[in-house]
């Protein structure tokens, strides 16, 4: 464990504050570990666009929007190549949630979450990459265009 000293204005300071109050971290040193954890995770998920990744697109849809379902599925079939899996969740009587395990390049797998996520109906979506070699897929194969 190493120590640091480091300077924050007031405002930010009491930011951070009043994040560790609404999270219930013991101290600042904790919630600032944290922090800079998320900080170093963003960075990774900004993986160059040749970057072999393992990824999880999560989005909500409403599933009686017009045709909706059926253009979500051909989009994977079309990109069969990305897809390892998929949890669907029925949230309510219109509303679903899915969770996909993508495989691939960087850019590939940022290029068809955008377009999962702007697809009228949609509510909400976000995609998380995480760096991975072909060494790291143990069985899923992540191959070259």
């Amino acid at each position: 464990m190493h120590r640091v000293t480091i300077t924050i204005d007031d405002e930010l300071m009491a930011q951070l504050d009043a994040l560790i109050a609404r999270r219930g971290d013991r101290n600042r040193s904790e919630a600032i570990r944290d922090l800079a954890r998320a900080g170093l995770r963003q960075a990774q998920e900004k993986a160059s666009p040749a970057e072999h990744c393992v990824a999880a697109l999560v989005y909500v849809y409403d599933h009686e929007w017009r045709d909706l379902p059926r253009r979500l599925a051909h989009g994977f079939h079309d990109h069969h190549e990305l897809s390892v899996s998929t949890l669907h969740v029925h949230l309510n009587r219109t509303t679903c949630l899915e969770v996909n395990v993508l495989k691939g390049r960087a850019a590939e797998l940022r290029h068809f979450a955008a377009h999962v996520t702007a697809e009228r109906g949609v509510r909400h979506g976000r995609l998380v990459l995480l760096p991975a070699g072909p060494q790291d897929t143990d069985g899923v194969e992540v191959t070259d265009p």
